[in-house]
């Protein structure tokens, strides 16, 4: 029998800072306020834009190289990124919204869920809208007064979210689950949420071209046709308004990727790489409090090949030394078929650092992990890599913080 649409109230909030690299970059500087304004990882003409301001986006430049965005506008303003400056306004925007209730999920550095579900902000009776409207003036106040905000209100995190991108900027919208049928009908399915081009495939290769279709489509045909597992049943469910997005998963891995601006095949240079690499990974697996029990290194060249390898460690990686070691063992023998252009270092199988067992070298110059939290302790206190083993030596503008996609765990 077909589930029906979900009736229960809209008490599910999506919010996302509109145009947020840009936007807080023209609220900290009014100069170039209602002017096109790109932040691209790197200013050179082939550096690509990560984000643009409203001004931009209104003449078709978004996610593009920026040679062919001054190819539309040549007055546009680029600007490098400062991830200081947007964890700071993350960190603000999340404060605000914990004011209404503790239920705040970060998604990203620009998004967040909100679950009034038993808010006290909304048991008196206050309608959700208006706690919105609360919300955006809170925001501003907090943020910047040139700083907007999108806010999606509906029964699942999936309908808030596509309430969230209705109207742009600054908007507000509520979906129930009446609603459903009347939004859908505007939109195509890679609006939707979750819906890449390769779902998009999937789902017309079993005759489901539009929203309605894929709503109209029965569970076992989702589940058994089109993505031929549970996944089809969850997107027959999330349609409807119900949630099967809330699930909170562990941690698993830590990693850094880089890509090489000079290429090279120095195994020198590379090993000073990968001792940033293994630094900046380490520094982040202890803030966690974990350790892990296998490293991970991956190498990309110039001439399209790849070569990856992982192991897992007889005992458990706690300091940045540590890490490295294992990585250059994994390199053991290993020659480079060209230049390297791309660098990945990630650790996994990781469990938390507590309890400490006790080791052989404890309180002696080989007790690694001593040593790493005193230098964490120090780099804590008077700012990242002011403590750095000898050969990150004079690497401060190589490999630079950036700014995290999709993951906030380390704000």
């Amino acid at each position: 029998m077909d589930l029906q649409l979900n009736d229960a109230p809209p008490l599910i909030m999506h919010i996302d800072l509109n145009s947020c690299y840009a936007i807080i970059e023209q609220q900290a500087n009014p100069l170039i306020r209602n002017k096109p304004v790109g932040v691209a990882a790197y200013t050179s003409p082939g550096g690509f834009i990560i984000a643009s301001s409203y001004e931009a986006k209104r003449q078709g430049i978004k996610l593009m190289r920026i040679r062919d965005a001054r190819a539309i506008d040549k007055d546009i303003i680029i600007l490098p990124p400062d991830p200081e400056k947007y964890f700071d306004a993350h960190r603000r925007f999340s404060e605000v919204l914990h004011r209404y209730t503790s239920e705040v999920v970060p998604k990203s550095i620009d998004e967040f869920v909100v679950d009034f579900k038993g808010s006290q902000a909304v048991r008196s009776g206050r309608s959700l809208t208006s706690v919105g409207r609360s919300i955006k003036r809170d925001i501003r106040a907090s943020l910047g007064e040139y700083v907007t905000v999108n806010i999606g209100i509906g029964p699942n995190r999936f309908l808030a979210k596509i309430a969230a991108g209705l109207h742009k900027p600054d908007g507000m919208d509520v979906i129930r689950g009446s609603d459903i049928r009347k939004i859908y009908s505007q939109l195509e399915l890679i609006d939707l949420p979750g819906i890449n081009y390769r779902y998009k495939g999937r789902l017309n290769l079993a005759g489901i071209f539009t929203p309605l279709e894929f709503l109209a489509a029965p569970m076992h045909k989702l589940k058994g046709e089109v993505f031929k597992s549970i996944v089809g049943y969850y997107w027959y469910l999330r349609l409807r308004g119900y949630e099967v997005d809330a699930a909170r998963f562990g941690i698993h891995s830590f990693g850094n990727d880089y890509a090489v601006g000079d290429k090279t095949d120095d195994p020198e240079q590379v090993a000073r790489l990968l001792m940033k690499l293994s630094e900046k990974t380490g520094r982040r697996l202890r803030k966690h409090d974990y350790q892990a029990q296998g490293v991970f290194i991956g190498l990309g060249f110039e001439n399209n090949t790849w070569w990856g390898k992982s192991k897992r460690s007889k005992i458990l990686l706690y300091s940045t030394q540590d890490i490295y070691l294992h990585i250059v063992r994994l390199m053991r023998g290993f020659t480079f078929p060209a230049r390297v252009t791309h660098i990945s270092v990630a650790v996994f199988d990781v469990r938390p650092a507590l309890p400490v067992q006790l080791g052989l070298f404890d309180g002696t110059r080989l007790d690694t992990r001593s040593l790493a939290e005193a230098s964490d302790k120090i780099n804590d206190r008077y700012g990242e890599f002011t403590v750095v083993p000898a050969a990150m030596a004079n690497m401060q503008d190589v490999i630079i913080k950036r700014v995290p996609f999709g993951s906030v765990r380390d704000l």
